[in-house]
């Protein structure tokens, strides 16, 4: 058992000179019954925006407050002690800055001991402890609520939720020992794993309720008080508490170790082996159901520390931080001031696509969307998909009646061209070849305003050729979107050398009103992502084409962490797509990316891979061996040889975009691969990841960051758990 009062926690001092501290203010509440209530009530001094967090200064602070109260709790001053947070905040959680600046996995460690030590105290004050969960309430915030013995929840706080594993950590400060305990196995794996990985998915107040993790809900208006008097009838047995979901003696038995078993299974299944967070938090939560709080409590202490001194913790901030920070501001972006506003959208066809824009703008916008087509019977059917999606928005209650009904209303189509007139920003979603956008916009141009915007969807091709048959291609802008596009957070704004600054700003103030972040690029093949996902998919068809078995293919590209293998993504995309982009990569670089005639054979095929139930490849097709014969070589690589390839491949074709201007700066390229492939958090993008691999020093002498983003443990959580 660690005592973690005899513990030196000095040396996290020099950790805290910038933190902003949240601190314990506390005062005495006289309850009806006349008992006396310590209430603390935790405050940074600034406003919701920056929310409380848990940095070392804090939790000095709060440890000191709480040691007082035990105290005057002995001396039976007080009956009961509670703490609560500023407005709409309890807790943020950990301070990541300081997390992340730890200089040894030691002081790691002592970062979780210390969490412990102080939020410990609440269960060991001498008198009952209750959280007056009032607000926002993440990783160590909710951990605070865990460690009290009552908890209560205001009804309409923004976010409930252990979000940890997303970052590359696991919850150290209680949350893997005490929520499975409260709540049960199945639930708290939900809360602990599945949630975080699904792009880090929070609980709603009801959810939280429902899932046993607070006592008791009330309302805003008058949660203090109302928290304070259910507290009281807690402490006079009025109040008798009932915990539904926390696990018993056969729940333990039996359903405990079957859920880890199934919880296991999935992982493998959906990430893999290489994410190491997620299956140190399984191993926690399948230990938590046996053994004391305090040997529970020394397992997170060691979890933690290892986490947060390994290489994926390190990339997980660097990407962490590109996506809070740099895809808010995106880089290269002109003066908002010059982006002229929007009070029509005009949209080129009526086909699926389209009709997802049309979906997406109307609902963010909120302004009158035209869409067009060929004939009347295209955009009738647009029309319907859009009011149906509409429709089924309502139904979830995600909007209500009228919003609804206005939304319908402000979509509009017909085969009249004329109607583009008034339109400020039209966008086109037609067929991926030149010449089609090259005849829709010249028919459009003459219609429109001389000041609007005229943006193209394209995937790969290059915008000023589509433009240069304009009369103003100055206007012309990229803005390219990624499927699905209600779902996937990304739009890349290509800027040609003649649009001007107020076509590029209406394209970033308009992709920022849609809800999404935006990177600047220049006009080069691909682009950034899909030039990059082209290299992947293009040494994945090289292996198969030497003679590599398939599944052998798949396997070799396991280590980069993707969502998806190259030919689960290849067969999402839609392998017609896929010969295309590989076709335009292969045009403009043929020294440097791989196609075959054989892929678009494939692509008129109605099926090309075989997969289980859970989505994985698992062969060709009959008809695909068939193309295949006599096309593939004798001289197959092994998975190691094709990731060195595919790893030198990438170093190569980001230090060759860097060099050519594509983006401004390296970071825009990691960022949009994390928002626009998926690439993983604990890779950090890509360079981060080929640094460490050891690919950009063998492609060009050198790193894409100096230092090299990794831990400072430099291996100690080297191995996959699990």
């Amino acid at each position: 058992m660690t005592n973690y009062d005899a513990i030196d926690f000095s040396p996290l001092d020099n950790l805290s000179d910038d933190e902003v501290v949240t601190h314990s203010h506390t005062r005495d509440v006289r309850l009806p019954s006349g008992r006396t209530l310590a209430l603390i009530t935790l405050d940074n001094g600034r406003d919701y925006k920056r929310p409380n967090t848990l940095g070392p200064g804090t939790l000095t602070e709060l440890g000191a407050t709480l040691d007082a109260l035990a105290a005057r709790a002995a001396a039976r001053e007080i009956d009961a002690v509670a703490i609560t947070g500023k407005q709409y905040v309890l807790a943020a959680g950990a301070d990541l800055s300081e997390v992340s600046a730890v200089p040894s996995i030691e002081a790691a460690r002592l970062v979780a001991q210390r969490g412990h030590q102080v939020l410990g105290r609440l269960s060991e004050l001498g008198v009952p402890s209750f959280a007056f969960v009032n607000g926002l309430a993440l990783g160590g915030g909710l951990e605070i609520a865990l460690n009290a013995t009552y908890r209560t929840l205001d009804s309409s706080a923004a976010a409930i939720a252990l979000p940890e594993v997303f970052l590359g950590l696991i919850p150290g400060w209680g949350g893997a020992y005490l929520l499975p305990n409260l709540i049960g196995i199945e639930n708290a794996l939900e809360v602990v794993i599945s949630n975080p990985l699904r792009q880090n998915r929070m609980l709603k107040p009801e959810q939280a309720a429902d899932l046993g993790i607070v006592d008791a809900m009330f309302g805003a208006a008058n949660f203090l008080e109302d928290s304070l008097r259910w507290a009281d009838g807690v402490l006079g047995g009025t109040v008798t508490v009932e915990r539904k979901n926390e696990p018993g003696r056969v729940e333990r038995l039996t359903k405990w170790p079957l859920a880890i078993r199934a919880a296991r299974a999935t992982l493998e299944s959906r990430i893999g082996t290489v994410p190491r967070s997620p299956y140190v938090a399984l191993d926690l939560l399948d230990k938590a159901k046996g053994g004391t709080k305090e040997e529970g409590f020394a397992r997170e202490d060691d979890a933690l520390a290892e986490l947060v001194a390994g290489d994926q913790f390190a990339a997980s901030m660097y990407a962490f931080d590109l996506v809070q920070k740099r895809a808010k501001r995106p880089v290269g972006a002109p003066d908002k001031a010059l982006a002229k506003k929007v009070a029509k959208v005009g949209i080129i066809g009526a086909g699926l696509m389209a009709s997802q824009f049309a979906l997406l703008f109307v609902r963010r916008l909120q302004v009158p969307v035209l869409i067009t087509d060929l004939d009347q019977a295209r955009v009738d059917k647009g029309l319907a998909y859009i009011r149906d999606e509409i429709g089924k928005l309502a139904d979830k209650g995600r909007i209500d009646a009228d919003t609804a009904n206005r939304l319908r209303a402000l979509i509009h189509g017909t085969t009249d061209k004329s109607e583009y007139a008034d339109c400020d920003f039209v966008i086109e979603a037609v067929f991926e070849e030149v010449g089609v956008k090259q005849q829709v916009f010249g028919e459009i141009e003459k219609i429109i305003a001389e000041d609007a915007i005229l943006a193209t969807n394209t995937s790969s091709l290059s915008v000023e050729e589509i433009g240069e048959k304009l009369a103003h291609p100055e206007r012309l802008v990229g803005f390219h979107f990624f499927n699905p596009v209600a779902v996937m957070p990304l739009i890349e704004i290509v800027k040609t050398p003649s649009t001007t600054d107020a076509a590029l700003s209406t394209a970033f103030v308009v992709a920022k009103d849609l809800g999404k972040n935006a990177i600047l690029t220049a006009d080069a093949p691909g682009f950034v992502v899909n030039r990059l996902l082209a290299k992947v998919m293009g040494e994945a068809a090289r292996g198969v084409y030497e003679g590599t078995p398939l599944l052998t293919v798949e396997k070799a590209f396991a280590p980069l962490g993707l969502p998806m293998t190259p030919f689960q993504l290849i067969d999402l995309v839609g392998w017609k797509v896929a010969a295309h982009v590989q076709d335009t990569m292969t045009h403009a670089f043929p020294d440097r990316f791989f196609t075959s005639a054989n892929l678009h054979e494939l692509a008129e095929l109605p099926k090309v891979v075989e997969k289980d139930k859970s989505g994985h490849v698992t062969g060709w097709t009959k008809d695909a061996e068939k193309v295949l014969k006599g096309a593939v070589g004798s001289t197959p690589s092994s998975e190691a040889e094709i990731l060195r390839r595919v790893q030198d491949g990438l170093a190569q074709e980001i230090r060759i975009m860097l060099d050519e201007g594509v983006v401004p700066e390296v970071e825009d390229i990691d960022l949009g691969l994390i928002l626009g492939a998926g690439w993983p958090f604990i890779d950090g993008g890509a360079s981060a990841y080929l640094d460490r691999e050891g690919a950009s020093d063998r492609v060009f002498g050198d790193t894409f960051h100096h230092p090299v983003i990794r831990g400072v443990g430099a291996g100690v959580a080297a191995g996959a758990a699990g």
